[in-house]
């Protein structure tokens, strides 16, 4: 009985690592700073992380779960992410397999 909770434990991380999506989110061009910011705390909320935020463009890489990207596709009507998985792309614009 012991060793099996134990087990439990050190299993749930793997549980919750395998259902969280890694994904790009990209904004349109003059989205405003507190939309964006409103999206990255969002998805930590619901237990996602951010991985990567961007400089250049209005947006961030994380990794969060499936119902917490539903959640921020429909937050903002005005400014709607657009929110794509992400993936290693070649020269030839093939997908590569994930590291």
């Amino acid at each position: 009985m012991k060793y099996s909770l134990v087990a439990a434990f050190l299993a749930l991380p793997l549980a919750l690592a395998a259902s969280l999506k890694s994904v790009v989110v990209t904004f349109p061009k003059g989205t405003p700073d507190s939309v964006i910011n409103q999206a990255k705390h969002s998805l930590v909320a619901s237990g996602g992380v951010i991985t990567h935020e961007y400089s250049l463009i209005n947006g961030f890489a994380a990794e969060a779960p499936a119902s917490a990207l539903q959640t921020l596709s429909t937050q903002d009507a005005k400014y709607k992410p657009d929110i794509e998985e992400d993936k290693v792309v070649n020269a030839n614009g093939e997908y590569a397999a994930a590291f």
